[in-house]
């Protein structure tokens, strides 16, 4: 078993979830929470709201809306924040956000609340006290921005003191890559707390209940039935869907879609606007319940006169161009990383085993990445490119963390030769001078802790 989920025999995951809470609202003035309405991100803002309202503080509630939702799930947000409006400011965005369509070669993108499609939109905006509905509400947004870029930048923005928190309801136990954010060793952390993580300068991602199970999130409503959760999860439930697989997310990604025929049995009215909303849906979801070969998650098959290579080929003549491009602009860069690897040819097929761990290509790989709508070819071991935008922002920030860097370094020269003392704001920028003065091989006065007024000295 992992060390991060071992324990005292007298801490169990609520107390130690309570504790990292805890430990958020002693260091962190600014505070902020990402809540989407689903299982996990609700039993944060409980256990949140339980040590706000001790201590009468106000925090951010973040909600990016993204449209295609469940009634249930609206109904749920909305009594979240009557129940606990006195300590919350809410952020509830609603703006066109670009986000994946993973069941249609023909749309592989969609924009959430676009108002080019306004007339076919799942469901009207809120009407409430802290919507955000206009894109010049928020001075870094535009429209069509990617999800992963609002995120980071509203971080930015919503930051106005030195540090600020964003509290996440993540749990490793969802996933490999949510169980990696977590135990990585080489990110930034809050204090050397594993739970944190460093975003960008001044703020910091925190993850209470990263070592809960599904399992636990039920126990908590059990023991306090008093505290809502969004009964969407009881229809799944009474659907037959195992509490391990009850997810909600915007329902045309690349792993949500495969929940996207719960929309039909569970809310028909939504179910028929959001086949009206993006294309590709209708079939997407009826492909999705089968065995077979469309969606490719399980096995797949190809004409009997067909080769993989031929089979793949004909795929690709059948899409758009635009499509068809990005698919081959990928494919050359995978075969082109294995003969590297000397693989002078790339085989048809190659041992289940291997292809599902990715240690051996072959052109089954690449028709089970078609046949998923795999657009970022994820099958492939490739990831999703930032946008432009994104990337402009990070250099900006290089640019502003370099110039941060030189003047530091400035500062321990003049300090190394006047033989003064730096004045810090944190221990943090404290120990951070210690360590970047060791680098430069240059001798600063040793901290006198007597002689401390504001901040660090040494």
């Amino acid at each position: 078993m992992s060390k991060l989920k071992i324990y005292s025999e007298d801490l169990n995951v609520l107390d130690a979830a309570r504790k990292r809470v805890k430990y958020t609202f002693d260091n962190f003035e600014s505070i902020y929470l990402s809540f989407s309405g689903g299982k996990d991100s609700s039993v944060m803002f409980h256990l949140a709201m339980e040590e706000a309202i001790k201590r009468d503080r106000i925090i951010g509630i973040l909600i990016v809306d993204l449209e295609a939702q469940y009634t249930s799930t609206i109904s749920h947000i909305n009594e979240m924040l009557d129940m606990y409006e006195k300590n919350i400011e809410v952020f509830w965005v609603c703006l066109p956000i670009s986000l994946r369509n993973a069941v249609s070669n023909y749309q592989p993108k969609w924009t959430a609340w676009g108002e080019d499609n306004k007339d076919v939109w799942v469901r009207e905006k809120p009407k409430r006290n802290g919507v955000i509905s206009k894109s010049n509400q928020l001075p870094f947004f535009y429209d069509d921005m990617e999800f992963e870029e609002f995120i980071i930048l509203f971080g930015d923005w919503y930051n106005k003191d030195d540090e600020t928190a964003c509290m996440v309801g993540i749990r490793c136990d969802e996933s490999l890559n949510r169980f990696r954010t977590i135990a990585s060793k080489v990110k930034e952390r809050h204090n050397d707390k594993a739970y944190t993580t460093k975003v960008i300068d001044g703020l910091y991602n925190v993850y209470p209940i990263y070592d809960w199970k599904t399992e636990d999130i039920w126990r908590y409503h059990s023991k306090y039935p008093q505290m809502p959760h969004n009964v969407v999860y009881d229809q799944m439930h009474k659907a037959g869907v195992k509490i391990s697989q009850q997810r909600l997310c915007q329902p045309y990604g690349d792993d949500q879609r495969r929940g996207l025929w719960l929309y039909h049995l569970l809310e028909p009215d939504t179910w028929y606007k959001l086949i009206a909303r993006v294309n590709g849906v209708n079939s997407g979801a009826l492909y999705i319940q089968e065995n077979g070969n469309i969606t490719g998650y399980n096995k797949i098959y190809k004409p009997e006169n067909h080769t993989w290579k031929s089979f793949c080929k004909l795929l690709l003549r059948t899409m758009p161009k635009k499509t068809r491009d990005h698919y081959i602009e990928r494919f050359i860069k995978f075969i082109a990383g294995w003969k590297r690897r000397g693989y002078e040819i790339i085989p048809d097929e190659a041992p289940l085993e291997l292809e599902n761990k990715y240690w051996a290509p072959s052109w089954r790989r690449l028709c089970k990445v078609l046949l998923r709508n795999d657009y970022w070819c994820k099958g492939l071991g490739m990831t999703q490119p930032k946008s432009e935008a994104y990337k402009k922002y990070i250099e900006l920030k290089k640019g502003e963390k370099k110039k941060d860097m030189d003047t530091k370094k400035q500062l321990i020269k003049e300090a190394n030769k006047k033989k003064e003392y730096i004045i810090c704001k944190s221990k943090e920028e404290a120990k951070e001078m210690l360590r970047l003065s060791k680098k430069l091989n240059l001798n600063i006065l040793p901290p006198k802790p007597l002689e401390i007024k504001q901040g660090e000295m040494f």
